[in-house]
């Protein structure tokens, strides 16, 4: 067998060498722990924002169909029909639109709770459609408070 002959490795010089420093890499940290600092707040707002504009979208769609309710049948459902007045027929409709006022089930609020509906409503008006907002009860302030039908 031939004797080994060790062969010395390749010095490596500091300018050949790649990766990041400790250094680097703590400056990138900081600069994304600021911009989550700016930016996390703005976004997390949003959601509710957007729960809110699609409650009060889905009480006007339903505000919509209660009054094609009423030119069918001369007068709106009443608090016992509630709004399920708009996808069964009651006894007192006798003008009810073959398929029902809405199609697919009553819908939700953004928080996916039921709307709440009271026939004859509050200060003269014919009806109150309302959420009871992101609480789901009855109350309550900012996001949690309860979103009126706005006419």
């Amino acid at each position: 067998m031939p004797p080994r002959t060790l062969r010395a490795l390749p010095a490596i010089s500091p300018t050949t060498q790649s990766g990041f420093t400790l250094i680097e890499v703590m400056v990138v940290v900081v600069i994304l722990g600021i911009l989550a600092a700016l930016i996390v707040p703005n976004v997390i707002g949003q959601g509710d924002k957007a729960r809110v504009g699609t409650t009060n979208s889905t009480l006007h769609t339903v505000a919509n169909a209660l009054d094609l309710y009423k030119l069918d049948n001369h007068q709106y459902p009443t608090t016992q029909e509630g709004l399920d007045a708009l996808i069964h027929q009651p006894a007192s409709a006798k003008n009810w639109l073959k398929d029902g006022y809405i199609k697919g089930g009553l819908p939700k609020d953004g928080w996916g709770n039921d709307l709440q509906y009271v026939s004859p409503g509050s200060n003269g008006r014919a009806y109150d459609l309302y959420s009871f907002g992101g609480d789901g009860k009855e109350g309550g302030s900012d996001t949690d408070a309860d979103i009126f039908l706005e006419k």
